[in-house]
C-alpha cells in the first residue's frame, strides 16, 4: 500500500480558516472515562470519535499532545466512550474543563473492568486500549470494543462551535 503522496508546496489557508471549515462538520459528542490506579476517575469531552472496523470491533478517538490526561489514557488498559444524549450538553461542558471532581454529583455505574459509564447516555463502548498513533498535534487512540450498549434517543451534536441535537420537531 502506498502511504506517501505528493504534498502542496504551500497552504492556501491559515489555522483560523481551517478551524472554521472543520466546524462545519457536525459531530457527535462523547465523554471518555477511565479509572486511575488510586481508584479515582478521569473523564474528558471528545468529538473526535469514529468507527474503524466491525470485525474486530474497533473505534477511534484523538487527544491533544499537550492534554494533561494523555499519560493516563495512554497508560490505562481500558476506557469507556460515552455517547451523549441531546439533553446532556451540561456533561460535555463539565468534562471539557479541569475540575477537582467532575464525577462528584453525576450518576454513573461501573463497567465489568471498573470504568465509569455515565447514566442516560445514548450508547457506550468499553474498550481495550489497543493502539495509539501520534499524528500532528494529537494522538489517535484505537480501542477494541469489548462490551457496548445502546439506549436509542436523540443525540447531542456539535456544529459551528455550538451544541445542538439530532432531535427533529
Amino acid at each position: 500500500m502506498n502511504t506517501s503522496s505528493p504534498r502542496a508546496a504551500t497552504r492556501a489557508f491559515d489555522t483560523a480558516q481551517f478551524r472554521q471549515a472543520l466546524s462545519q462538520f457536525a459531530t457527535g459528542v462523547t465523554v471518555i472515562t477511565t479509572r486511575l490506579a488510586d481508584g479515582t476517575f478521569r473523564g474528558l469531552t471528545a468529538s473526535s470519535f469514529n468507527s474503524v472496523s466491525l470485525d474486530p470491533p474497533l473505534v477511534l478517538w484523538s487527544l491533544g499532545n499537550v492534554a494533561n490526561s494523555l499519560p493516563i489514557f495512554s497508560g490505562n488498559s481500558h476506557y469507556v466512550i460515552n455517547v451523549l444524549g441531546a439533553d446532556q450538553a451540561h456533561l460535555a461542558q463539565r468534562f471539557s474543563r479541569r475540575s477537582e471532581n467532575p464525577f462528584g454529583d453525576i450518576e454513573y455505574e461501573l463497567s465489568r473492568t471498573g470504568q465509569p459509564i455515565l447514566k442516560g447516555v445514548s450508547a457506550w463502548f468499553e474498550c481495550h486500549n489497543r493502539s495509539r498513533y501520534p499524528e500532528g498535534d494529537h494522538v489517535i487512540f484505537v480501542g477494541e470494543v469489548e462490551e457496548c450498549a445502546v439506549h436509542p434517543q436523540a443525540s447531542l451534536i456539535f456544529h459551528g462551535g455550538q451544541f445542538g441535537s439530532t432531535q427533529t420537531r
